[in-house]
């Protein structure tokens, strides 16, 4: 083998061994955790609470996923409702935790919000951006869930 094929040869492996990495990592392959989702918009939808579903909310910090949104009871017994969608990176991967007093997190990038939706933590150098809140309206044994 000449000298410059050896070289041209080492530079493409050299190349490639650099770059897969990087195409993987940015890749949309089944290996990245949720989906890539739109925040919802038009929220308006019931539970009843006495149902199998709304059962599930019937402790302090429950919290279920329905309609791409987060709806929790949170630690101090009130109704939350917020998008499943990050404000980050648009992954359907918010849910509540326990912690801090009641904080919706997202599991893929580690971005944590406070109930209101403010943003407590920035994310590599993307601004941090509110997490939609919906409101909620409890009547009887039915929840509201609505903009």
């Amino acid at each position: 083998m000449e000298r410059k094929e050896f070289l041209r040869s080492i530079g493409a492996g050299a190349a490639f061994a650099i770059t897969f990495p990087c195409l993987q990592g940015c890749s949309n392959s089944d290996d990245t955790p949720g989906n890539i989702s739109e925040v919802p918009s038009g929220v308006d939808f019931t539970i009843d609470l006495t149902s199998e579903e709304g059962t599930k909310l019937m402790n302090n910090g429950d919290f279920i996923l329905k309609n791409l949104v987060v709806v929790v009871k949170n630690l101090e017994g009130e109704f939350v409702a917020a998008s499943q969608v990050c404000s980050h990176e648009a992954y359907d991967q918010v849910r509540f935790a326990n912690v801090d007093g009641g904080i919706f997190y997202c599991d893929v990038h580690g971005s944590r919000f406070e109930q209101d939706g403010t943003p407590l933590n920035q994310v590599d150098s993307n601004p941090a951006r509110p997490l939609k809140i919906f409101n909620t309206e409890l009547s009887g044994d039915t929840l509201r869930i609505f903009e």
